[in-house]
C-alpha cells in the first residue's frame, strides 16, 4: 500500500518531486520522438533494436504503473492514449507483430497535452507559457497532427513509393500538402494514398488556420466572468464586455 501511494503521488500529486517526475516523462517522450525521426534515416542495426526494446520496457513500466493506481481501470484502458501505448509496446517488444506501428508512440504526447496537473504547473513555472497558452497548445496540436500524419505516410508508402525513403521525405510531403502548396514532386500511390492526401489537406489546413488565427488576434487573458461566464477578456479590462460586471483580473504584479 505504501508503494502504491508513493506511485500515485508521483503521477497525481502536487509536490515538487511529482512535478519533476512528470517533467521527466515529458523529456522522455520528446527524446523518443527524436529517436523515431533519426532512426528512420539509419539502416536497421542490432543497436537500434536494443534501443527499441529499452524504450518499449520503459513505456510498458509506465503503462503498468498508471494501470495499477487507476481508479477506473476499464475506462482508462479504453482511452485512446492508452490504446496507442499498447500498440507501441507490442510494436517495440514484438516487432514481428508490426514494427512500423511504433510511430504511434508520438500519440503519447496527447496524454501530456491534456494533463491538468502538467498544464497547471507549466502555467505556474513559465510566464511565457502562461501568457501564450492558447498559441502554444494550437502549435502543439498542429505539430502532433504533422508527426502522426507523417508517420502514417512514411509507413504506408515505404517500399512502395520511390520518392518516400525516409521520415524527411514523408514530412516534406505532409507539410507541402497541408499548406496546399503541392509542388507535385511527391505523390501518394493508389486510391488510399489520394484519400490520405485529402484528409491531410482538410484537417491540416484547419489546424494551421486555427494557429494563425490565434497568433494574429489581439491578446486576451483567461478570466471567467462570475455573472455571464465569458472567459476571455482584454488584459486591461475593467468591465465584462458582455454583461458589464466589474472584473478583478490579476496581472503579474498581483500574482
Amino acid at each position: 500500500m505504501a508503494l502504491k501511494n508513493f506511485v500515485r503521488e508521483l503521477y497525481e500529486g502536487a509536490s515538487s518531486r511529482a512535478h519533476r517526475f512528470r517533467y521527466g516523462l515529458i523529456t522522455f517522450d520528446i527524446a523518443t520522438i527524436v529517436f523515431l525521426v533519426v532512426s528512420s534515416f539509419l539502416p536497421r542495426t542490432p543497436l537500434i533494436g536494443v534501443i527499441d526494446v529499452i524504450i518499449g520496457i520503459i513505456i510498458l513500466t509506465d503503462f503498468l504503473a498508471r494501470f495499477w493506481i487507476s481508479r477506473d481501470r476499464l475506462g482508462d484502458l479504453m482511452h485512446p492514449g492508452n490504446l496507442a501505448d499498447i500498440v507501441v509496446i507490442v510494436s517495440l517488444l514484438a516487432p514481428v507483430a508490426g514494427e512500423g506501428l511504433a510511430f504511434l508512440r508520438v500519440v503519447r504526447v496527447l496524454r501530456i497535452m491534456r494533463s491538468p496537473l502538467v498544464l497547471m504547473r507549466m502555467r505556474r513555472d513559465s510566464r511565457l507559457f502562461r501568457e501564450n497558452e492558447q498559441s502554444v497548445m494550437a502549435a502543439l496540436n498542429l505539430g502532433l497532427f504533422i508527426f502522426v500524419t507523417t508517420g502514417i505516410v512514411y509507413e504506408s508508402q515505404r517500399g512502395l513509393n520511390e520518392h518516400i525513403t525516409n521520415y524527411a521525405d514523408a514530412l516534406y510531403f505532409t507539410v507541402s500538402t497541408l499548406t496546399t502548396t503541392g509542388f507535385g514532386d511527391i505523390t501518394l500511390q493508389g486510391h488510399w494514398g489520394r484519400m490520405l492526401s485529402v484528409l491531410i489537406m482538410i484537417f491540416g489546413v484547419s489546424l494551421f488556420l486555427r494557429l494563425i488565427q490565434i497568433l494574429i488576434r489581439p491578446h486576451k487573458v483567461e478570466h471567467k466572468c462570475p455573472d455571464c461566464g465569458l472567459k476571455r477578456h482584454d488584459a486591461d479590462a475593467v468591465h465584462c464586455k458582455h454583461c458589464g460586471r466589474v472584473l478583478h483580473i490579476e496581472d503579474e504584479g498581483a500574482v
